[in-house]
């Protein structure tokens, strides 16, 4: 899973029994050779699918870690992109390989510092897009969350994130997930800071109810191109939430 240019097991288990911003201000140098950053066979369906949806004139990463989001936005907008982020060292990394000044071929990029649950945003945003990022939220914090992404987007803006499928029961994926979130509960229950990382929290029916309740529409689209399970439903659907005019 590891490249030997990624982060050591000593690395690792140090940013683990951090708190989550000095956790992934830790790993910045490495994140992008770990498994955890959002790989290109699930970012270019979602660029595909971005176009269709479009024209977009500007548009915001939220939790853009070390700018994966931000690459797919410089490549479906016209004018502007943001990404923001609460770790300064996700940052610096994302600033290095994706300079601010635009191009005559690319809009411009601007990064910000800040809480996703208190976005520093006006409503200026066409699209708005996340990857990887939710588990580090709450079930509890959704509302806040989706609100202030409501809050930063124009009338008939999109936030649009791509949603995979559950782990079918008993699966070896479904024990592995289930696995790391006991062991993240029972360590935040032992120490502090937590860090807030969960695999099985981010249910699509709950996450629908609340992008509902902040004011979104909510439609799903299936992402052919990564497959479908067994039964005929989509391995992974993209999640289009609109915000009304």
């Amino acid at each position: 899973m590891f490249t030997p240019s990624g982060p050591t097991l000593r690395e690792l288990a140090v940013q683990a029994l951090s708190s989550v911003e000095h956790g992934y201000d830790l790993l910045a140098p490495t994140f992008d050779r770990t498994p955890f950053r959002t790989p290109d066979r699930v970012l270019d369906p979602v660029v595909r699918a971005l176009r269709a949806l479009g024209p977009f004139r500007s548009g915001l990463d939220v939790c853009c870690g070390t700018g994966a989001g931000v690459g797919v936005l410089r490549q479906v907008c016209e004018e502007r992109v943001t990404g923001v982020d609460f770790s300064a060292g996700m940052l610096a990394h994302a600033r290095a390989v994706l300079p601010e000044p635009g191009t005559p071929e690319g809009p411009s990029v601007h990064w910000v510092r800040a809480d996703a649950r208190a976005l520093p945003f006006a409503p200026v945003f066409d699209l708005a897009v996340s990857f990887g990022a939710f588990g580090h939220f709450l079930p509890r914090e959704l509302p806040a969350l989706f609100t202030q992404v409501h809050r930063s987007l124009r009338p008939g803006g999109r936030f649009v994130f791509p949603l995979p499928a559950p782990a079918r029961v008993g699966s070896r994926q479904y024990w592995t997930l289930w696995g790391f979130d006991a062991v993240m509960r029972v360590r935040n229950l032992v120490w502090k800071p937590e860090f807030v990382m969960y695999y099985r929290t981010f249910r699509l029916v709950e996450v629908q109810d609340e992008l509902t309740r902040a004011g979104f529409t909510v439609e799903l689209l299936p992402l052919e191109e990564l497959g479908r399970l067994t039964d005929g439903s989509p391995r992974c659907r993209l999640v289009v939430a609109t915000k009304g005019g």
